[in-house]
């Protein structure tokens, strides 16, 4: 990223962003690997690429749009999130494992066990409902808080509480009788 953008606040990188292209890609490269485990947990690590391909551009079409009533990163999840939607429309069946973990070349065993685990985990979350799914990986994935997930989503706080500890119980479940343990 462009240094000169590094102390900049989204919002501020945002306004910027809408006429000069050296900060609309600083703002990608800020958010970039945020879009990308998003979606490589409701997508597939295969398709995630070009899902993140997808927000961008929508991102860029509506950058002069933006508002600023929400955070940037709170309609940037939900912009994530409706392009994994329609990438999921698009195809029937979603590849849980399109191309193995580059293994670490310090440690092969451990970056296999890492790799297989990753994996388990992936398969745990697609057999999650959706709103389950959406709100574990916005929690766990993206970091944000229960409101922040509440204003992506559109639902209510106790209703993202809800999702997220009935998502945790059955991926804690699926784990266990998966064989993996804490």
């Amino acid at each position: 990223m462009n240094d000169d953008y590094a102390p900049l606040c989204d919002a501020d990188l945002v306004r910027l962003a809408v006429r000069d292209d050296h900060a609309f890609e600083a703002l990608v490269t800020r958010h970039a690997a945020a879009v990308h485990r998003l979606a490589a947990v409701n997508v597939g690590p295969g398709a995630a690429d070009d899902v993140v391909q997808d927000v961008f551009i929508a991102v860029h079409r509506g950058l002069s749009g933006f508002r600023g009533d929400a955070q940037f990163g709170t309609w940037l999840h939900r912009i994530t999130l409706n392009a994994c939607y329609r990438a999921l429309k698009a195809r029937q069946d979603i590849p849980l494992d399109d191309t193995p973990e580059p293994a670490a070349p310090h440690d092969p065993a451990h970056a296999g066990e890492q790799a297989d685990l990753r994996g388990r985990l992936a398969q745990a979350l697609q057999t999650l409902p959706r709103e389950q799914r959406e709100a574990v990986s916005l929690r766990e994935l993206s970091g944000l808080d229960y409101a922040e997930i509440a204003e992506v989503t559109g639902v209510e706080l106790g209703t993202v509480k809800s999702r997220i500890n009935r998502g945790r119980a059955a991926l804690r479940e699926w784990l266990s009788r998966a064989g993996v343990r804490p």
